[in-house]
This record gives C-alpha cells, structure tokens and sequence, in this order.
C-alpha cells in the first residue's frame, strides 16, 4: 500500500475531521478565545492526527506484508483464509470469520472437484484395461478371415488401440508423478519400439522407414516418450505424400540429444504452425482428411514439457514436416 492509496482511502474522513476541528477553531474564537491560544490547539490537533494516521498507516502496511508472505508461503492459496491471523478488534474478529466460512465452503468444493475427477480418472484407467480384451478377441477373430479383410480390420483396429491408448495418456497427465520412471535409455531402443507398436499402421500405409545414428543414451521415461514417438508416427503416416517416407535421426549437442522425425508429407500451412499444439486444433489438413481429433500434438507438447522434452516443429506445405526432440543426456531433470 501506498501513501497515496492510504490517504485516497481515508480521504472522506479526513475532511470531515479538518471541517469539525475549523468549525471548532471558530467557535472559539466567536467566544473570545485568544487566537494564539485556537493557533495552539490547531497546531496540537495537527501533531496528533498526523501521529495518529501515520502509526494507523505503518500498522496496515505490516499487515498486508504479513498477509502476503502468508500467501506467498503456501502451496494451495486456496487454504489462506485458514492461515491468516486472528483480527484484534472485534470488527476484524468477525470480518475474518466470514471470510474463513467462505473458505470452508470453497475448499468443500476443491475437494469434492478433486475427488470427482479423481474418480473419473480411475474410471477411465480401468475402462482402457476392460476394453483391451475385446480388442485382443477382434485381433484373434481377424486370423479367420481372409487377407482383405484382415488387412483392413487390422488397420481399424490399431487405429482404436492408438485413439484409447492417448485417452489413458490423457488422464496420467494430470498426476504424471505417479507414473514417471525417469532412467537413462538407448534413444535406438527407444525408437524400435514406438516402430513395432504402430508396425501395422505403418505397413499398410506404405511408409518406408529410415533410421540414423541412433546409438545415443538419453534420460527419460520409456513409456511417455515411445507414447510421444508413437503420435507422431501416426500423424506422419496420416499426413503421408504419395511415396511416403519417415525418416528419425539423431545428433549429440553437448548434453543433449536431439532426434529429430522428418516426413516427406502434406505438410503444415504456415499460418497454423503456431496452433498446432493447441489442444482440439485440427487445422485444414485435419478437416479435408476427416477424423482428426485435435489431441495428438496436444498431448505430445504436454507431456514434453513434464519431461523436459523441447520439442519444436518446423513444416512446409507441401514438402513435409520435421519435428524435433531435445533430450537429456544426465540425470538433470528438475521437475522428476
């Protein structure tokens, strides 16, 4: 708080105390009091409340400091109105009970949103676990048919294993410190496996896929970042030109790594590079295919992040897409 806002704040009550004190002043001097004797007591009314409003002034700036380093000092601010300390007059007593009963009644409802979407969570977890067995019988029914036909409801399938497969992504990330592993891993490894878990997708795509200098050990979570390779795979063989072609090659910097997945595909326009991560964008390349839920980039930003992940995306209409992932080659991840 400032001089100026203190005094901004009191300002009505400072006038009508200098209008009572020059209405007295008057008084006295229509009486027959002396007028050096009103000078004194004016002087004397002055020296006090200047004395008076100061101390007042000081006492609420400790107050807000107080307040403040309260509230820096917690990690729920939505608990403050439980921290704050108990007022000394009996106006402030009651202000502060007002405030702790709207408190109570806002930290009633954080933990009832907390729990419902806890619930949700662990619904959608199980729901993913539940559905994978009807999944496996379909893949098990798809050897009885003929080879079209296994061929195309393969394809179909391995495209709804990926849609649940980014739902249960999508609710571990709201608690990731639940699910992270951070260990150091062959980048190579890493890659295989996002490979063979999209294998079909990328076969009946007609993708050829190209590999270099993949040999690099980086420090990460095995199952987050094959999750994030495995997005953008798919987008790759979605997106794909006529002779699609993916290419993942890595390069040492330092004490990073950074891999990058490169396409010769459709591409980004360039107006909508910088939305793609946007969470439901589904850009015009998204919309002309159809299908394109807009989470896929989304999801891949996110978890990125909390895997300090940098990852960037460079595109040209038409020609294709790169994206890049820097890694950590140390155990230096701060968030994990």
């Amino acid at each position: 708080m400032t001089i100026l806002e203190f005094l901004s704040d009191r300002l009505r009550s400072m006038i009508l105390q200098a209008v009572f004190i020059m209405a007295a002043a008057l008084f006295l001097l229509a009486t027959g009091t002396q007028a050096g004797i009103v000078i004194l007591l004016l002087l004397i009314c002055f020296l006090f409340f200047f004395a008076t409003q100061t101390l007042k002034y000081l006492s609420c700036r400790l107050k807000l400091a107080e307040l403040e380093n309260i509230l820096e000092g917690l990690d729920q601010k939505y608990l403050f109105t439980e921290c704050i300390p108990r007022g000394r007059t009996i106006y402030e007593r009651k202000f502060t009970e007002l405030f702790r009963r709207a408190g109570m009644s806002m930290i009633g409802a954080v933990s009832d949103a907390e729990a419902a979407k806890r619930e949700y969570r662990e619904y959608v977890e199980s729901w993913v676990h539940e559905i994978k067995t009807p999944i496996t019988a379909a893949n098990l029914i798809c050897r009885t048919v003929d080879a079209t036909t296994r061929q195309k409801l393969l394809k179909e399938l391995a495209q709804i294993e990926a849609q649940i497969e980014r739902v249960l992504f999508y609710a571990r990330a709201e608690h990731p410190e639940k699910d992270f592993l951070i260990r150091q891993h062959l980048l190579s490894d890493l890659v295989k496996q996002a490979i063979s878990q999209h294998r079909t997708l990328l076969i009946q795509s007609g993708v050829r896929m190209e590999t270099k200098d993949l040999e690099q050990m980086v420090f990460t979570d095995s199952k987050w970042t094959i999750f994030i390779l495995g997005q953008l795979l798919q987008n790759a063989a979605r997106y794909k030109s006529a002779h699609p072609q993916i290419s993942l090659s890595a390069e040492p910097l330092g004490s990073q790594v950074i891999l990058r997945v490169t396409d010769n595909g459709i591409g980004i326009p360039s107006h909508e590079l910088s939305r793609v991560f946007e969470r439901g964008f589904t850009g015009s390349n998204g919309r002309a295919l159809g299908g394109s839920t807009g989470m896929g980039l989304y999801l891949c930003k996110k978890l990125s992040a909390l895997l300090e992940i940098r990852l960037q995306i460079d595109s040209t209409e038409g020609s294709g897409t790169c994206v890049s992932l820097t890694f950590q080659t140390r155990e230096n991840l701060t968030k994990m």
